[in-house]
C-alpha cells in the first residue's frame, strides 16, 4: 500500500473516484471474494486500471465481469461479447453483453462481494447503466451485497440542464432505456443506484461508495482526463452532443460512426450540405458552429458512400441542450428531405430485428412520426425530475 499511500497523501483535499477512497479503505475488504463489473474505462484518479490497483492493494477478485464493448471496450456498437480471460489480472472474464445481460446465481455463487465500476456519460440510452440495473437485480436475487463505486457525470450534474422525454416504459422499455428517466439525467451512477433500489428493484442490498471533492457544477473538462468509454466515445465534446446526434441512430442518416468526429459529424448522399447547413443557422443554434463537411465512413448505414452534411462544434456547453438540437436536426431534415428521410432498422444483440430503435431511444411511441409532424415533444422536464430524484442526491452544488 505504499504506493496508493503516497498518492492519497499528496493532497488533503484532492479530487478521488470511489475506487481510490475504496482502495484506502481496502482493509475492510480483505478476504473476501470480490467480482468486479469493469472495463478498461474504469481507472483511479492516477489513471491506473481500477481493477489492477485492487489487485496490488491486496483485494481477492475472483472474476470479472465486462458490459457491451467488452473489457477493452473497443467491441463494435450493438456486437455481442464473448467471455475471455483478463490480460491485465489473469482472472476470467463474463461478459454480460452477448447470451445474457446479468450475472446469474452460478457466476455469484463463489462471492462474498461484487463490486460495479463503469464510467457512465449521463445518457439514458447508453447501455452501461442499464448492465448496473441488471447487476443490481441479480444481486437481490442472491442476496449479495453489492457496492456502486461512483464516478463523475462527465456532461455534468447540474440538474437545471436535464433533459427529456420520459420514457414510456410500456411501448418503449429495452437495453438502452428500461425505466423512466430522462434521456440527459446530470445524476451519477451511484446516485440513480439508490433512485433504482428505492423505486423498481426490492431488498436490492447495494451500496454507493462516493466520490470524494465532487459537486454538482464539476467540470469534466476540466477537473480530470476523460478515458473514452467506447469506440464512439472519445471524448467530453462526444458525450456533450450523444443525447441528441445518438437519435440519428433511428434515421438513414449517418453519425459520424466510422470517421474521426463520431456524433459530431453528420450527414447522407442525398444531403445538400449548404442547404442544410443554412436551414439549421436559420433556426438561431447559439450553442454551436456549424461547417459544411464531405466524408466516407468506413462503417455503418453508408460505408464506403459518399455522403454530404455537417460538422457540429460547441460553442457554449452551458447553453448546449442536445436533446432538443437532435430533434431539431431531425426536423429539418424531414423539412428538406421527405422523400428520402426514413426510419432506419438498428440490430444489435440486445435487439436482433433493429426494429423501433427511434421510439426506443426517445422513449415516445411512433417517435419519427411525432418528429415529422413537429408535435409537441416535453424535453424541458428537469423540475419535475429534481423533485423525484432529490431524495437521493449524494453531492452539493
Amino acid at each position: 500500500m505504499g504506493y496508493f499511500s503516497r498518492i492519497f497523501n499528496k493532497m488533503e483535499n484532492a479530487f478521488l473516484f470511489a475506487v481510490d477512497v475504496l482502495i484506502r479503505n481496502a482493509a475492510l475488504y480483505k478476504g473476501q471474494r470480490i467480482g468486479l463489473v469493469t472495463n478498461d474505462a474504469a481507472t483511479t484518479a492516477e489513471g491506473i486500471q481500477s481493477r489492477v490497483a485492487m489487485q496490488l492493494a491486496g483485494l481477492q477478485l475472483v472474476k470479472l465481469f465486462s458490459p457491451e464493448h467488452g473489457i477493452a471496450r473497443i467491441g463494435a456498437d450493438g456486437v455481442g461479447q464473448s467471455d475471455a480471460i483478463d490480460l491485465l489480472t489473469g482472472l476470467p472474464i463474463i461478459s454480460l453483453y452477448g447470451e445474457k445481460l446479468a450475472p446469474t446465481a452460478a457466476d455469484l455463487n463463489d462471492l462474498d462481494l461484487l463490486l460495479f465500476d463503469v464510467p457512465d456519460i449521463g445518457c439514458r440510452f447508453y447501455t452501461y447503466l442499464w448492465t448496473m440495473t441488471h447487476t443490481m437485480e441479480a444481486a437481490a436475487k442472491c442476496n449479495i451485497k453489492l457496492l456502486i463505486l461512483d464516478r463523475p457525470n462527465p456532461i455534468g450534474a447540474n440538474l437545471s440542464q436535464t433533459e427529456g422525454p420520459w420514457l414510456d416504459e410500456l411501448r418503449c422499455s429495452s437495453f438502452i432505456g428500461r425505466w423512466n428517466i430522462p434521456i440527459r439525467h446530470c445524476t451519477t451512477l451511484g446516485e440513480l443506484a439508490l433512485y433504482f433500489a428505492a423505486e423498481k428493484i426490492s431488498s436490492c442490498p447495494v451500496e454507493v461508495i462516493k466520490m470524494e471533492g465532487y459537486h454538482r457544477h464539476f467540470n469534466a473538462v476540466k477537473h480530470f482526463k476523460f478515458v473514452p468509454t467506447s469506440p464512439a466515445m472519445p471524448s467530453t465534446q462526444t458525450a456533450f452532443l450523444y443525447p441528441g446526434m445518438g437519435l440519428l441512430e433511428g434515421v438513414n442518416v449517418s453519425e459520424g460512426r466510422g470517421t474521426d468526429f463520431p456524433f459530431m459529424r453528420i450527414g447522407a448522399p442525398w444531403i445538400n450540405k449548404e442547404v442544410f447547413i443554412n436551414a439549421i443557422s436559420a433556426k438561431g443554434e447559439i450553442a454551436i458552429d456549424c461547417k459544411a463537411c464531405q466524408f466516407i465512413p468506413t462503417e455503418g448505414l453508408y460505408k464506403g458512400v459518399n455522403c454530404f452534411g455537417m460538422d457540429i462544434e460547441i460553442k457554449d456547453i452551458d447553453l448546449l441542450r442536445p436533446v432538443e438540437l437532435g430533434i431539431l436536426i431531425i426536423t429539418t431534415l424531414f423539412q428538406l428531405y421527405p422523400q428520402q428521410l426514413k426510419e432506419r432498422l438498428y440490430p444489435t444483440a440486445a435487439n436482433p430485428s433493429g426494429s423501433g430503435h427511434l421510439d426506443k431511444l426517445l422513449g415516445i411511441n411512433q417517435a419519427f412520426k411525432s418528429i415529422c409532424e413537429q408535435k409537441n415533444i416535453e424535453v424541458s422536464i428537469s423540475a419535475d425530475w429534481i423533485q423525484r430524484i432529490q431524495p437521493y442526491l449524494l453531492y452539493p452544488y
